[in-house]
């Protein structure tokens, strides 16, 4: 019997590999192997695939006095998971059975029951918009994955329920309808997130720094005493966050797919994940002996809060200090290297002394423990912080007052838009894959930004006041930058340096 050819993938990391499967049926005594550096899943696809087989109408292989032999291609790379079942089947039904199966330029993808039906599988996505780069044009797909398999553009996806979908397909017995593709709408959204800044009573410096520092996407640190809404601040920048572009939602959804945490709908908003300060350093940075996205790949595009900070692992900390800056992590393993993006703002909230009360509320921790307590936190990973915010005591007139104004969360979005927008055109304007100011290197900050005489006499005389460090110096121009967009000037004033300076003066 002639050889039979399908086509797979899996993802290594967040890079797609195409999975060339190779079968052979000779004559001989029943046996059924795999071969390919397959894990186990894949070793127990023998028995999904033969009763999946049986149960599409068709003679199990382990029914056959045949020698079976399954080629996973290429053969030095470690294959994982059991996506490449329904493609091992039908190469299988189509060498034994004689059925003409036009696989080329086709990928399937798929688990099986054992009644025949295929289940959902993780990393659709990045696969699927990787394909196109190989030349594939088609692919099927578990119903289950439809989903995200519709931002996926440029490509026939067909959505299948069970095996025999196909090749009901393939021989022209019923004739499977194209996925309709996802359009996702450029208007701003109407769902919105609680807490609502509205909410907040009192401390407008905070909620100024924050409105700020989600309009550059720039990170961000709040210390003050337990109880002063330090928390509170932090959840409600998701409801001052814009929507995702199309682009940014592929980029995202396929993260959380390949990580395995998508649920059923699309990741259209920025992500925000919080994890708990005694989550391990794999978890937060990514990795493990198949090296997976971390907290920090998980909020790409989105917001990372890491609430206690000082508590949190000392290596965790100083991990950070590269994703912060470059905004990729790569993760080194015996096994190979692979970088995972990292764009996402950090917001951090600490206490001011291990108390927690402050010197303003009867502290008495003596300057040594607040020193010790303040050095966990390394220089660098300090240099790397673009706002800091001092947040004060809770007004308690505010507090009990029966009716409070304040901005809610829809006004401040809209000044955000607006600022992202400036933004976005003034980078796409020059061809360069930027959307926000706190990207800028040094180089995009002499070609893009327009300082005034006045301001940069400020900056000058401040930045040896202060001892700013290179880094440190060109992230003030940056915030000053943000605040500029969000007065609606192309210029950066002297009043928007000075404003951007009060927000490193506790550093």
């Amino acid at each position: 019997m002639a050889i039979t050819k399908t086509y797979s993938a899996q993802l290594i990391g967040l890079r797609m590999e195409i999975i060339t499967i190779e079968i052979d049926i000779s004559n001989g005594l029943h046996s059924f192997s795999i071969v390919g550096l397959g894990d186990r899943a894949i070793d127990e696809a023998k028995d999904r695939i033969s009763a999946a087989i049986k149960n599409s109408g068709y003679i199990s292989p382990k029914q056959k006095n045949q020698k079976v032999t399954i080629s996973l291609a290429p053969a030095d790379m470690r294959k994982e998971g059991p996506s490449f079942d329904l493609a091992m089947a039908l190469a299988y039904v189509s060498a034994a059975e004689h059925l003409e199966l036009d696989a080329e330029r086709k990928l399937f993808l798929g688990e099986l029951s054992l009644d025949g039906s295929v289940r959902k599988v993780s990393g659709i996505l990045p696969i699927l918009c990787q394909a196109k780069k190989h030349g594939f044009t088609t692919a099927f797909i578990p119903r289950d994955n439809s989903t995200e398999a519709s931002l996926v553009q440029d490509m026939t996806l067909y959505a299948i329920s069970s095996m025999r979908d196909i090749i009901d397909h393939c021989v022209h017995a019923k004739h499977l309808k194209p996925l309709i593709h996802a359009v996702i709408p450029e208007n701003e959204e109407t769902q919105t997130y609680e807490p609502d800044m509205a909410h907040i009573r009192g401390n407008e410096t905070a909620k100024r720094g924050l409105e700020i520092a989600m309009a550059g996407a720039h990170n961000i640190i709040m210390c003050g005493p337990p109880g002063t809404g330090k928390t509170m601040l932090a959840k409600s920048a998701r409801s001052i966050l814009p929507r995702l572009s199309y682009e940014q939602a592929v980029e995202v959804t396929g993260i959380h797919s390949a990580a395995r945490m998508l649920g059923s709908e699309l990741i259209t908003h920025p992500p925000f994940r919080a994890p708990h300060h005694t989550a391990s350093y794999p978890s937060i940075i990514g990795g493990g002996s198949f090296p997976k996205p971390g907290e920090i790949t998980l909020a790409h595009r989105g917001v990372l809060y890491l609430d206690e900070l000082p508590e949190f692992d000392r290596d965790v900390l100083e991990a950070l200090r590269q994703p912060l800056e470059d905004r990729i992590i790569t993760i080194s393993r015996a096994r190979g290297t692979l970088t995972f993006p990292a764009q996402c703002m950090l917001i951090a909230s600490m206490n001011p002394c291990p108390c927690g009360l402050g010197k303003d509320a009867g502290c008495t921790c003596s300057e040594r423990v607040i020193a010790c307590y303040r050095q966990r936190l390394s220089k660098p990973i300090m240099d790397r912080i673009d706002i800091w915010i001092s947040v004060a005591k809770i007004d308690y007139n505010r507090l009990a007052a029966s009716h409070y104004e304040a901005e809610r969360s829809e006004t401040i979005r809209s000044r955000i838009i607006s600022a992202r927008t400036r933004q976005v055109n003034r980078f796409h304007a020059h061809d360069r894959h930027i959307y926000y100011n706190s990207e800028m290197g040094a180089e995009d900050i002499e070609k893009y930004v327009q300082i005034d005489e006045s301001a940069r006499n400020i900056l000058r005389i401040s930045a040896e006041k202060l001892s700013l460090s290179g880094r440190a110096f060109h992230r003030v121009i940056k915030v000053a930058q943000t605040i500029a967009d969000l007065a609606g000037k192309d210029c950066v004033e002297k009043e928007f340096v000075l404003e951007a300076l009060q927000y490193r003066e506790n550093i």
